[in-house]
């Protein structure tokens, strides 16, 4: 691996059977939900690095959750496990009868990483919610999440509501790698940029391999407020049975009479997904636009890329 490769750790907590490595395997490694039920539990400490948008890597420690794991990285593998830490996710399974339990070992991560790494992230995803009755789902999240506010303190945490079945999961990891991203806000107003350039709705960039929303701008307000996570969904489900066909996902146009989407590679490390409404503008000029955009992004994923923002007319 390059050493100027910007490595970023992240831990994966949480006790046993809470879903980690099928959460893990679904999002970086390609496996649908049903094939999860496959997975054997973690033991001890799995490393993973995985590559994301160039020069970031992410340092992924999967921690298994049986409890002689969790007591040895509280005291022998203390310093090993929480130095250095970037971000902190840290997995309950909602139906855990063990509750008490699951939140004492939560609250001794805390302490480990407000020793070792004390500007680190926390982030809490309360997992396997599709098997919470659908009527009680807001109200069992809420008072989870004012839970683990609470006792997170002095930190603070950001909380998710997680199932492998639904888009729930995208969103979460989504909205986790996008504060990794080093140069984001950079990688947002060129993307605006480009948008208004190209007289988009709506930009879409998608880390290419896993398909996680990274950025997007909308010009254009869109009623469904669960579309981002659900494209990913579907697009990383077609990438996953073209493989099976020894093809390989390029691009892809939808086009209706409202509307016309447009999937495609873009960086090295990327996939945009550009939504048009104006029928005068012709799918040509718009997958042209896309093409000349290219070699832009591909210098602002480089974190010592030049600070400077698209403007040229394009179209």
């Amino acid at each position: 691996m390059s050493s100027t490769a910007m490595k970023k750790k992240v831990l994966l907590m949480g006790k046993s059977g809470s879903g980690k490595t099928s959460m893990r395997s679904i999002i970086f490694a390609n496996y649908i939900a049903r094939d999860t039920r496959r997975l054997g539990a973690t033991i001890d400490v799995e490393h993973s690095h995985v590559r994301f948008l160039g020069n970031l890597v992410l340092n992924l420690w999967d921690c298994g959750g049986q409890d002689t794991f969790m007591e040895n990285y509280f005291t022998s593998q203390r310093d090993n496990i929480f130095r250095n830490v970037e971000v902190l996710i840290y997995v309950f399974d909602v139906e855990s009868r063990e509750l008490e339990k699951d939140m004492h070992y939560y609250q001794s991560c805390l302490e480990a990483i407000l020793q070792n790494s004390p500007d680190a992230k926390v982030f809490c995803l309360v997992h396997k919610m599709d098997l919470v009755q659908e009527d009680q789902r807001d109200l069992i999240f809420k008072e989870r999440e004012e839970d683990l506010r609470r006792l997170s303190r002095p930190l603070s945490c950001t909380c998710f509501r997680t199932s492998i079945w639904d888009e729930t999961l995208y969103k979460a990891w989504s909205s986790i790698v996008y504060q990794l991203i080093p140069n984001v806000q950079q990688l947002e107003t060129n993307l605006r940029n480009f948008a208004q350039i190209i007289e988009a709705d709506e930009v879409l960039l998608f880390e290419r391999a896993t398909f996680l929303v990274i950025s997007h701008y909308q010009c254009k307000e869109q009623r469904d407020a669960h579309r981002f996570e659900k494209i990913s969904n579907i697009i990383k489900q077609f990438k996953l049975s073209c493989s099976k066909l020894a093809a390989s996902f390029q691009s892809m146009e939808v086009r209706n009479s409202n509307f016309a989407a447009f999937i495609d590679v873009f960086t090295s490390n990327t996939y945009v997904m550009v939504i048009m409404s104006d029928p005068s503008i012709p799918s040509a000029a718009t997958l042209i636009n896309i093409r000349n955009a290219r070699k832009h992004f591909e210098k602002l994923e480089r974190v010592d890329g030049p600070k400077h923002s698209l403007h040229m007319r394009m179209r």
